[in-house]
């Protein structure tokens, strides 16, 4: 009867069929290494996110009169509800640190280049929802770095020409920074944004299944005889067993179904994150003053400035551009185009190799400039505006865009290793 009933509903809606389709029968590529594990865990922490938001808003009180109350009830008297605001806090850091090394893998092999242009686009799509989910939900606990971060940040939008005014009392809802705004990133963060950041991770899964996954040797998936590469890596006309194997001969040997081998493999990344993930929640929460801020503690108050106002450490890396600029308005534009730059990343790398391993040392000197120049940036965000570190915030500012200028110029005639025949 059950298997009855099973086979009715998939005859209405198929859920085995495209479940196999793009999940268990998944032809992935059989090199996988570590940097493979960080797409899994953003999904993980997306789920972790959600679902402790959802625990939290039951009782969040969205009001500057009791925000920052709530947020000590939560923590005091509900139970458990110190474990859940911990886990989101730190969820939040945890999304950046698997993101940005997503990121970084996308960069090292090669991932934004044709034919996977697109899902590049939605992966940096992915990345500016994620920082305006973030920003929003940094003001809600209404603290004092929260409310003054929040101040400086919305600011940045101000020097914008012509529109800079009514765009930042839009952002505020008010004319100061106020209950009204306070309300209105709470309707943001907790319904507009995370529905908005679900649907692109959707539309980024399907694009990626429609073009098949890069791996770290960055060569496409070949069949063993003729070593002519597979058109289509996923087909709704085969299952998994009749795309590999046909009239029981193997056709393709380069890739493996994604389960058992990639769920197995994902779910040993899933528990040494935990591992991690876990002891900062029971030891560190406030991970040293960077997830959670010693002014945090106290609660917003309009008429006392805290003596260094920086943004959460995962926008730092940017802040630190922006500061660099003298001029406000530049330094807004220059900030916008460090993201920019990174969108536009498939046009701006001309060489036909994708993977680091195979392409000029020149290539792996300047992607280590851009690793370096991007983490001495996330820390002189952090530090005060000294004239020595808004130095050092200049040089390295320098540094972090010659990365795509230089690439640009040597890609296109760049002198890169023989590529593998076969996946190794």
């Amino acid at each position: 009867m059950f298997k009855n009933f099973m086979s009715w509903i998939e005859y209405r809606m198929p859920f085995m069929e495209k479940m196999n389709l793009h999940v268990l029968q998944y032809p992935a590529p059989k090199n996988f290494n570590f940097w493979y594990f960080f797409g899994s865990l953003a999904m993980l922490v997306l789920v972790n996110q959600i679902l402790t938001g959802i625990w939290l808003t039951m009782n969040f009180v969205p009001t500057a009169e009791g925000a920052f109350a709530s947020v000590e009830y939560i923590m005091r008297d509900v139970d458990y509800g110190w474990l859940l605001r911990y886990m989101h806090s730190t969820g939040a850091s945890a999304f950046f640190v698997v993101v940005y090394l997503h990121m970084l893998r996308g960069m090292m092999y090669g991932s934004y280049q044709k034919p996977r242009e697109l899902l590049w686009i939605f992966g940096m799509l992915i990345f500016l929802v994620l920082m305006a989910e973030a920003f929003m939900g940094y003001l809600l606990p209404w603290g004092q770095m929260s409310f003054w971060g929040a101040q400086v940040i919305i600011s940045i939008f101000g020097v914008i020409p012509v529109i800079g005014d009514d765009l930042t009392l839009w952002i505020r809802g008010d004319y100061v920074i106020s209950g009204a705004t306070l309300n209105r990133f709470f309707a943001l963060h907790v319904i507009a944004l995370p529905l908005v950041l679900v649907v692109l991770v959707f539309l980024h899964i399907i694009a990626l299944h429609e073009v098949g996954s890069n791996n770290p040797d960055g060569i496409d998936v070949k069949r063993p005889n003729d070593g002519q590469k597979i058109e289509d890596n996923v087909s709704d006309k085969f299952t998994f067993h009749e795309y590999f194997t046909k009239g029981g001969k193997k056709i393709i040997v380069d890739a493996i179904p994604f389960h058992p081998y990639y769920t197995v493999k994902d779910i040993v990344g899933v528990v040494g994150f935990l591992f991690i993930f876990c002891w900062v929640i029971f030891f560190a929460p406030e991970g040293g003053g960077f997830f959670l801020e010693p002014p945090n503690f106290e609660p917003a108050n309009p008429m006392k400035t805290p003596d260094h106002i920086a943004p959460v450490w995962y926008f730092t890396p940017f802040y630190a551009i922006l500061r660099a600029v003298p001029d406000q308005l530049f330094g807004a534009i220059f900030m916008f185009l460090a993201i920019l730059f990174l969108a536009l990343l498939p046009w701006l790398d001309r060489c036909p190799v994708r993977s680091v391993r195979y392409r000029s040392t020149l290539h792996k000197l300047n992607l280590a400039n851009f690793v370096i120049s991007f983490v001495i940036l996330g820390i002189l965000g952090v530090l005060p505006a000294t004239p020595t570190y808004t130095l050092l915030a200049q040089i390295f500012s320098f540094t972090y865009f010659a990365y795509f200028g230089l690439l640009w110029f040597y890609s296109k005639n760049e002198k890169t290793k023989p590529l593998p025949v076969r996946l190794s």
